[in-house]
């Protein structure tokens, strides 16, 4: 495969954060008596905000917004557990090396989003496109559009690389190429450009502004 820049997820892409995201939405669930598993279902790969207006539907924009803020406190305050995934620092600080352009697109705000890249030890992105920037969340192409853009790109020339349903089915929306690393199940499995069960097996190279992707 061959790209002239990447946009990673953080959250399950990058780094593992499962912990700390379903302790924050348990929590939640138990106050608001929803049903655990129907949370747990439903908010991989997509913003905060989505969520919360999805499970507290009928209650007013301002109640919601303050589950909202109480819920990025605790989870950008919340950094137990969460590390790198296997491959992820050693990619990145290839691409780095190598000078490739490359961007994390993530669902998350950008306290939750820097807190962990900072206790994963992951690299800091010159692009970073967090839920404050896109209007439409995931699975809408519009956070990835943006960081093809951001990238100076078209979408067509990026790489997408995530694990949720929501993230997968919006990079493959905003037209870019798709790698699923560990992904959760979906349909749109079927559609991607390539499955990988670790980013350890992706191996970069770059010449001419081309990056050549093979997988060892």
């Amino acid at each position: 495969m061959n790209c002239k820049g990447f946009l990673f997820d953080l959250d399950g892409t990058l780094v593992s954060s499962l912990a700390v995201v379903e302790r924050a939405w348990l929590d939640f669930g138990k106050r608001l008596n929803v049903n655990p598993q129907d949370v747990l279902n439903f908010i991989h790969g997509k913003q905060a905000i989505t969520s919360l207006r999805h499970f507290m539907a009928g209650q007013s924009e301002e109640v919601i917004q303050q589950e909202f803020k109480r819920l990025e406190q605790i989870e950008a305050s919340d950094t137990e557990g969460v590390v790198a995934l296997p491959g992820a620092i050693e990619l990145l600080n290839r691409l780095n090396t190598l000078g490739v352009p490359w961007a994390i697109v993530t669902s998350g705000t950008i306290p939750i989003a820097h807190a962990r890249c900072k206790a994963a030890g992951i690299p800091f992105p010159d692009v970073f496109v967090t839920a404050e920037m896109v209007a439409r969340g995931k699975p809408e192409p519009d956070a990835y559009l943006i960081g093809a853009e951001r990238l100076g790109f078209l979408p067509a020339e990026c790489i997408v690389v995530e694990d949720a349903a929501a993230g997968i089915a919006s990079g493959l929306a905003a037209g870019c190429l798709v790698i699923a690393v560990a992904p959760e199940k979906t349909p749109d499995l079927t559609r991607v450009d390539k499955v990988l069960d670790s980013l350890e097996h992706m191996v970069v190279e770059y010449a001419d502004g081309i990056a050549s992707v093979k997988f060892g």
